[in-house]
């Protein structure tokens, strides 16, 4: 996953964003109720998920599974890049501790996605 951080002086809404501590106690939040999730299963976290275990803790309402369907159809993307976005979505949702993954969450996942297949000049 690749992100991008704007510098400083491009930064204007500065309400919004969390201190590192609380970013660290959000990814453990995240990483606990990962664990709990999958307590009784051969994994711990969400990029281990596969299969039949992916569509069962990673599924989609129908305006998410539509936006996500559109965009892979629209970009050419692959299943494997499929599982990907449906991957991190999960875990966008696990660190705004809401249980199901909504249309925000995916389109979160989507946009990082789309930073990583961006040409690199060098």
């Amino acid at each position: 996953m690749q992100v991008e951080v704007p510098r400083p002086k491009d930064r204007y809404d500065t309400a919004h964003q969390l201190s590192s501590r609380e970013m660290r106690e959000q990814v453990i939040a995240a990483q606990l109720l990962q664990s709990a999730r999958y307590r009784h299963l051969p994994f711990s976290w969400n990029s281990e998920l596969f299969g039949s275990h992916l569509r069962r803790y990673a599924a989609l309402d129908s305006a998410s599974a539509s936006l996500l369907q559109t965009t892979i159809d629209t970009l050419g993307l692959s299943m494997r890049a499929y599982d990907k976005i449906l991957k991190l979505a999960r875990t966008i949702a696990d660190l705004d501790q809401a249980e199901c993954i909504g249309s925000h969450h995916v389109a979160e996942a989507i946009q990082y996605r789309q930073l990583d297949q961006q040409p690199v000049y060098v």
